[in-house]
């Protein structure tokens, strides 16, 4: 028979009802069955058609292995709700991921959305990402905070909790997210899962459990993948008409939904909402 806590994840899982479980916890749960169930391996390959072709720098790097072992670090994703509501948060994960990592173009093979996961650190940084103001994550000299991994961890207050959350010093070896795949797809789940105030977390936006308060009323920020966009990189892409790279996560977003066989939901992009 399975070890208690499988037994547990799959009775409340089945329930609809997941009890928080730590990330000390979490890592002794085998698999996440949930997930299993969403994304196989086969659809994980449909879904990133070309990650591993030799044009693209991350070649081999993100495994589906690494994806579903991540995952058992954060139960909850992809775990709430109705099949349809579930495979909804999943595909916006992929999608905002995509994005971040594309290799895309508008005539490429396949099309520009069947090229994600094709990066694992940014090209060319303007800059090392250093927040020298903030005291409580400061940076390590010589360090760069550049954005590495699916989500693109940017910023020493963004590497410096996640490693704490997941077992690494982000500050000191913030290099490990793009060189350790488990670790890289670790941070993007962090990033999607965490609630970052005043931000909603994102799958509280994709599930339907985020009420927004009288700021986000007058701010235009209603619930949808649009919302997410604004929380990931709103600051530089929303409240723009026809911004191209809110379209690039929507078109990445549109073929997932597809893949997984659910609807995309309203409210997809963010051009009439203020960025927080």
């Amino acid at each position: 028979s399975p070890p208690l806590i499988l037994s547990l994840l799959l009775f409340f899982s089945s329930s609809n009802i997941l009890p928080f479980i730590s990330y000390a916890e979490a890592r002794h749960v085998p698999y996440a069955p949930h997930i299993l169930s969403i994304v196989s391996k086969e659809l994980f390959n449909s879904i990133f058609l070309h990650k591993d072709d030799s044009a693209c720098p991350a070649k081999g790097f993100y495994t589906y292995s690494s994806f579903v072992q991540a995952t058992k670090c954060f139960p909850r994703f992809g775990n709430t709700g109705d099949l349809a509501t579930r495979k909804r948060e999943v595909a916006a994960f992929l999608a905002q991921i995509s994005h971040e990592t594309t290799g895309g173009w508008a005539t490429a093979p396949d099309g520009p959305y069947a090229w994600g996961l094709c990066f694992k650190e940014e090209v060319s940084p303007q800059s090392n990402y250093c927040d020298s103001t903030n005291k409580q994550w400061p940076c390590y000299p010589g360090e760069s905070y550049k954005g590495r991994g699916p989500i693109q961890l940017s910023w020493n207050y963004n590497y410096g909790p996640a490693g704490r959350a997941l077992g690494f010093d982000g500050l000191k070896n913030p290099e490990i997210v793009a060189n350790n795949s488990v670790i890289a797809f670790k941070t993007a789940l962090w990033f999607w899962m965490t609630e970052q105030k005043p931000k909603p977390s994102c799958p509280d936006v994709m599930v339907g459990r985020y009420r927004p308060p009288e700021a986000d009323l007058e701010a235009n920020r209603t619930a949808g993948f649009g919302l997410v966009t604004n929380i990931i990189n709103g600051g530089l892409e929303c409240g723009i008409p026809d911004d191209s790279r809110v379209n690039d996560r929507i078109g990445f977003y549109r073929r997932y939904a597809q893949l997984l066989d659910v609807d995309v939901g309203s409210n997809l992009d963010c051009a009439n909402q203020k960025p927080f």
